[in-house]
């Protein structure tokens, strides 16, 4: 009896072992299968990665339809200013960069206005700000501009200083003061003058 006892239990053992074997290799399928659903994912969730430009070139249009291109204004220092009728620190940026151009334009300053909104909120909006300087209108085109200089969140007021010679100096996010503008004249003036190197006047924007 004690042998066919053992044999049965060698059995037995065999038969569960056996089990738990297979029981082990049911998680690891699972497994292999969502390694491919992970790569697709991550590759789904990636952002579109916009080619950082030196020389910004784009055409929009204004209020009323007509499109101007950046070239315009070409010679200029520029600063681009994205904006928009619902932002309120836009808004009290704005009677600003209207002293601003008024005291710089015969300096080579150029103030453009980007309204980052709905064309008929702009054109009513613009009613009462009676602008001085010139505003364009886009929606996804205006973003995709401000994207081009490098920074991954845009936040509104954003502004691009612009070197006479076309090519982008630094970026601001947040509200201008007179402080900064009075900085800005400051080395844009000495860049124009060849007083301080275009790297200088860059390394002035990382830390503005």
């Amino acid at each position: 009896m004690s042998r066919v006892f053992l044999f049965f239990a060698a059995a037995l053992f065999a038969l569960m072992a056996g089990a738990l074997f297979y029981a082990a290799k049911i998680p690891l399928q699972p497994t292999q299968q969502t390694e491919p659903r992970q790569t697709d994912q991550a590759s789904v969730a990636r952002p579109n990665v916009l080619e950082i430009v030196s020389h910004p070139s784009f055409s929009l249009p204004d209020v009323a339809g007509t499109s101007h291109d950046f070239s315009e204004w070409q010679g200029k220092n520029r600063l681009v200013n994205f904006w928009a009728t619902w932002c309120a620190p836009c808004r009290r940026e704005i009677p600003l960069l209207k002293a601003f151009q008024d005291e710089q334009s015969g300096n080579g300053f150029q103030v453009i206005g980007i309204a980052v909104d709905f064309v008929a909120e702009v054109a009513r909006y613009a009613e009462s700000a009676e602008f001085n300087y010139p505003i364009l209108v886009g929606e996804q085109e205006a973003m995709a501009i401000a994207e081009s200089s490098g920074i991954e969140f845009i936040g509104l007021p954003f502004t691009m200083f612009v070197a006479s010679d076309g090519e982008l100096l630094g970026t601001y996010v947040g509200e201008l003061n007179a402080d900064h503008l009075q900085r800005v004249v400051s080395i844009m003036t000495q860049l124009d003058r060849a007083e301080i190197s275009k790297d200088a006047a860059k390394a002035f924007f990382k830390l503005f």
